[in-house]
């Protein structure tokens, strides 16, 4: 540990802790608490410069780097916000049976994962977004098996998803993958949902050709085998390095017409009505969903890698198998405490409260 570690470090990194993900702004209001109550004096918000929250970032991710732990960053798909997140940097046969969920919520957020990136993430449609009716149904509320959870239980495992910041809903009522779940499971979706066997065919996780994070919110190329794409928020500063606007992959033009994410369906939606519906398209009303459906597209899911170890984070484990075993075990990273910090827990959050 580094003599920098005191108890404002330790203060930063219990409060990134219990939250699991939290924003720059959030960061910084926590910081100017926890400055406040260590300085004895007022820290306002103004105070909190990017380099003193970022060298706050720093000391936190190498004090729990020791314990296999890591604190990412991204930013928010839509709102372009800084996000950090304390996630879980590995997995082995010990993380696999750590979890806080019971075993049918896990096989619950199995096929829900499955529903937003095999059912709803098809090459004529990357939705990789869910309905709550659709997540509420018994198709993934039960799956194959006689119990599962009931809708009222399901209903509130969601709430409590979006709540910890696994699960963002949209205006719309669509769940999607939050960036907390995304930086911690980015390599768990890879191996499961994607095929390493053949890499120039379509996958069904891709990333921003501009800043190489994954995309569920954005466009894509015009040409359904191409993987290329790009953030909507990243599109502007990614053409204006480049000589053309064409797809740096398959050179087609790149049409702004494309779209990743929700709006994958309102588009598809848009041209049947402009075109009328031809041959190889349904209409399909499933209670108040509306979807355009390519008959003649398979949407199933390929034969792909199962990776023998799952993933675990605060989400629980997402493998089958361990889901079936009850029993848990958790590998936490130590606290660390001296005299002078007994209070300062107390103090900082009745200053965070008192702020506007």
């Amino acid at each position: 540990m580094t003599d920098s570690y005191n108890d404002a470090n330790r203060a930063f990194l219990q409060a990134l802790m219990a939250r699991g993900s939290l924003s720059l702004i959030e960061g910084k209001k926590i910081l100017a608490a926890i400055r406040s109550v260590r300085e004895q004096r007022e820290v306002t918000f103004d105070d909190v410069s990017d380099e003193c929250f970022d060298k706050y970032i720093r000391v936190a991710a190498d004090a729990v780097s020791r314990f296999d732990y890591e604190i990412r960053s991204t930013q928010h798909q839509i709102t372009k916000q800084k996000i950090y997140a304390f996630v879980n940097s590995i997995s082995d046969s010990l993380t696999q049976i750590a979890t806080a969920r019971s075993p049918d919520e896990i096989l619950y957020i199995k096929r829900l994962m499955d529903a937003i990136f095999i059912m709803n993430n098809t090459r004529a449609k990357e939705v990789m977004a869910i309905k709550s009716m659709q997540a509420l149904g018994t198709e993934i509320r039960k799956g194959s098996m006689e119990k599962g959870l009931t809708h009222s239980e399901a209903e509130k495992l969601l709430k409590i998803l979006e709540n910890e910041e696994w699960l963002e809903r949209s205006t719309d009522g669509f769940y999607s993958l939050a960036p907390r779940a995304l930086m911690e499971l980015r390599s768990w979706l890879v191996d499961t949902y994607n095929e390493p066997e053949d890499a120039s065919s379509w996958q069904r996780i891709k990333f921003c050709k501009a800043c190489k994070e994954i995309v569920t919110v954005g466009q894509r190329c015009a040409d359904l085998d191409c993987n290329v794409r790009l953030h909507n928020i990243c599109e502007t500063a990614y053409w204006k390095s480049r000589s053309s606007r064409n797809c740096p992959k398959c050179k087609l033009a790149w049409n702004e017409k494309n779209f990743v994410g929700i709006r994958a369906i309102t588009n598809t939606e848009k041209n049947a009505r402009h075109n009328g519906t031809g041959r190889g398209t349904k209409r399909v009303r499933d209670n108040e969903d509306e979807t355009i459906e390519e008959d003649q597209i398979d949407s199933r899911p390929r034969q792909r890698r199962i990776k023998p170890e799952s993933h675990q984070s605060g989400l629980g484990s997402v493998n089958e198998e361990a889901a079936e075993d009850e029993s848990s075990a958790h590998d936490e990273p130590e606290h660390y405490e001296d005299e002078s910090g007994d209070n300062l827990d107390t103090e900082i959050e009745e200053d965070i409260n008192r702020s506007p």
